[in-house]
């Protein structure tokens, strides 16, 4: 038997969405915080199921969500999706992005050396 492969779609109006490639029709759980979400849609489509998992009100607040999608039969992953929201998430970018910078002039000097060497 082989296992369902999960394949992410798109994320739109609050509503995320993916295919499930599966032989028999699965039973899937989504968490989110320990919970266990509800409203979790599964319906037939080519080649396997197409899964809708309508994002919590809750999850659309300050902070870092992480959605995790099992085989509720076998407690296997078959994905995850994060939603990043809120002030956090405009620190963590400003911190990564001057974090790139700091590298690239790290790089432009050592080429720099490089250079004056062979010269």
């Amino acid at each position: 038997m082989t296992h369902p492969t999960l394949t992410p779609i798109r994320f739109e109006n609050g509503i995320w969405l993916g295919h499930l490639q599966a032989q028999t029709e699965p039973r899937v759980e989504v968490h989110l915080l320990g919970n266990t979400l509800d409203n979790i849609g599964l319906t037939p489509s080519d080649n396997g199921w197409e899964l809708s998992i309508p994002v919590p009100a809750s999850a659309l607040s300050d902070g870092v969500h992480c959605f995790v999608i099992v085989d509720a039969n076998t407690a296997q992953k078959l994905g995850d999706f994060t939603i990043i929201a809120g002030a956090p998430a405009a620190d963590d970018l400003r911190a990564e992005v001057e974090l790139l910078r700091a590298e690239l002039d790290l790089l432009k000097r050592a080429f720099r050396r490089a250079q004056t060497r062979d010269d």
